[in-house]
């Protein structure tokens, strides 16, 4: 299959073409022919006009690909090996929504044919692919898994906004479901992986291995937190304290902050989902999760306190917070914590304005109930630096002080402005 597909004689399909799925499909068109499909038309329409709704990459990624971007199911039928890269979100109990990867492997399985190759690359907990995508694909193609049809696992490591670990430059872990669709996925990510492959022993261990990535990260950064809670009832600065303790050559770097987004802060619920169902209800990774999703209302509540430490009246008080995506430099406000702050200050009945250069505020409009404010205007009680956009980082101490009220608080959630912040009320994790 794998000469076939460098041959042209066949395609490669993408279903799903967001953050991850788009520049993958672009890869491989690099090198086949290549199907892309998605659901939605208007994203679609983008994508044949070079433009990517994403915002991540430029127009100039789509030179030289031999790729159809559809969403007609029947397109599908041209491909066979199949690359499934949907979402994989928590819904509002935390617990994981498999519905975008479950809707997208019915979608397979009905364009199925002997000798298909499935790859998933969404985030599951270990054994969904086998356990839960498997019997959906028999079950729409009639086809026998593993005699008509082979099944691999990829994770994704896209990182939104990073310019310098992109696609190709990421080592990547493949599985297979017995050891020759090992071989063959293998060669078909390695045709564009050029930092390599990791060949996993299974699907479950690639699975697993992709779900700790992100859960080591949270609970490392939920100690952080901890600590900021900590220092800050002891009145030091927590970064100026990291700064001391990394000093040690040993001494790990991770730095509180808000934890959103669609990795960090949603596959920790995945795991702690599947320790569940086995009977093991875990401490450490679910006390992270807390301790991660209680930041913004922590945030929140500190400025409240200290407005009122400076007389003044919290009912109808102006707040501007910078920043609305869950991360610095990109469009994305999937799971966005910016989202718990704005609720939290609202719920104390302030006045809360958001502005975010990169943020759509229709979707944040349908997302979360608020939209960006039009331009920022007259004084405030109160500005949040919540995400640090390279639009924000270099602004000055004096620009600050001209859109602050005299008694004014300044808000530093990630501590960018901690050695040029001198004279205004300063406040940071």
């Amino acid at each position: 299959m794998y000469q076939e597909l460098l041959d042209k004689k066949t395609k490669l399909s993408v279903i799903g073409l967001g953050y991850v799925g788009l520049p993958i499909a672009l890869e491989f068109a690099r090198k086949m022919s290549v199907v892309g499909f998605d659901i939605k038309e208007d994203r679609v329409e983008m994508m044949r006009n070079r433009i990517d709704p994403s915002k991540e990459l430029e127009s100039e990624a789509f030179d030289g690909c031999d790729i159809h971007f559809t969403c007609n199911l029947d397109d599908l039928r041209e491909a066979t090996f199949h690359v499934v890269a949907v979402p994989t979100p928590i819904n509002r109990h935390n617990l994981p929504d498999l519905h975008p990867l479950l809707s997208a492997t019915h979608t397979v399985g009905k364009v199925l044919k002997k000798g298909d190759y499935v790859v998933f690359e969404s985030t599951v907990y270990p054994g969904c692919t086998e356990e839960d995508c498997v019997p959906i694909l028999e079950q729409e193609s009639g086809l026998k898994f593993n005699v008509d049809f082979k099944v691999g696992y990829s994770p994704e490591r896209i990182n939104p906004g990073d310019k310098e670990h992109t696609l190709t430059k990421i080592l990547k872990i493949v599985s297979g479901s017995d050891a020759e669709s090992l071989a063959v996925i293998s060669d078909v990510y390695g045709s564009i992986i050029k930092a390599g492959i990791f060949k996993a022993s299974s699907i479950k261990v690639a699975e697993a291995a992709k779900i700790i990535e992100n859960t080591q990260r949270d609970v490392n950064i939920a100690l952080m937190n901890e600590l900021s809670l900590i220092f800050n009832k002891l009145n030091i600065n927590t970064y100026e304290v990291l700064e001391a303790a990394g000093t040690k050559w040993n001494f790990l770097k991770f730095f509180p902050g808000l934890v959103g987004g669609h990795c960090i802060g949603v596959d920790p619920y995945y795991l702690t989902y599947k320790a569940n169902e086995l009977g093991i209800h875990s401490k450490i990774i679910t006390g992270g999760r807390v301790i991660n999703d209680g930041m913004a209302p922590y945030i929140a509540k500190q400025t409240v306190k200290k407005l009122i430490s400076n007389g003044y009246p919290i009912n109808g008080a102006r707040v501007l917070i910078m920043g609305a995506t869950f991360k610095e430099n990109v469009s994305d406000i999937r799971n966005s914590k910016v989202a718990d702050l704005v609720n939290e200050l609202k719920s104390f009945s302030v006045n809360v304005e958001v502005v975010d250069p990169h943020a759509s505020s229709e979707e944040l409009l349908h997302e979360y109930g608020f939209g960006l404010t039009d331009a920022i205007s007259g004084k405030y009680h109160a500005v949040i630096v919540a995400v640090n956009h390279a639009e924000y980082v270099g602004l000055s101490e004096t620009y600050f002080k001209s859109i602050l009220e005299e008694k004014g608080l300044f808000v530093d959630v990630k501590g960018i402005f901690r050695h040029t912040i001198k004279q205004l009320e300063y406040w940071s994790l």
